[in-house]
């Protein structure tokens, strides 16, 4: 069995133990059960930080940054709003507009953006009566359209070498 300890040199290093004693116990121990757990699937040994070069970040991203990226994502992940979006991403709509082609009502889409506005992923401008949106800038563009894109590449069920799924058979 493989044992992973702290070591303040590396972090965690890797030390054979002798397996428990099964003399007087069955199979079904609870000293079994959890040997059996720890003991990685099809033979893999965990590997340790030693075995892996550092990987240097160029840049730091802060728990704010995370947490700001988070709102983004939550605020475009409701369809209707991601509907709202992509029409932006051609363009600057008015309100109105934005209601007709959505099929829903100048509260709902204007709820919506209000959202959106709050989240800073669009911004508005008056002209006269009229309020037109528009999306903050190319930044959200882009995202849109990558997830777009993203979602209509096919789905493929073939293993990918570069991620190792150690969660199923």
């Amino acid at each position: 069995m493989t044992r992973l300890t702290a070591n303040k040199a590396n972090g965690v290093s890797k030390t054979r133990t002798p397996a428990p004693s099964t003399e007087g116990s069955s199979a079904s121990s609870p000293s079994a059960s959890a040997s059996a757990a720890r003991t990685p699937a099809h033979g893999q040994e965990h590997c340790g930080p030693e075995e892996h070069a550092r990987r240097a970040r160029s840049s730091v991203v802060s728990d704010e940054q995370l947490e700001r990226a988070a709102s983004i994502f939550r605020a475009a992940g409701d369809v209707s709003r991601l509907k709202l979006l992509h029409r932006l991403s051609d363009g600057e709509w008015c309100v109105t507009e934005l209601a007709e082609a959505a099929g829903v009502g100048l509260s709902t889409v204007s709820q919506q953006l209000r959202l959106l506005r709050a989240e800073r992923i669009v911004t508005r401008r008056r002209a006269g009566k009229h309020i037109f949106y528009s999306l903050a800038d190319s930044h959200v563009s882009d995202l849109i359209h990558s997830a777009i894109e993203h979602a209509a590449e096919p789905h493929s069920h073939q293993h990918d070498d570069r991620h190792d799924d150690s969660d199923g058979p």
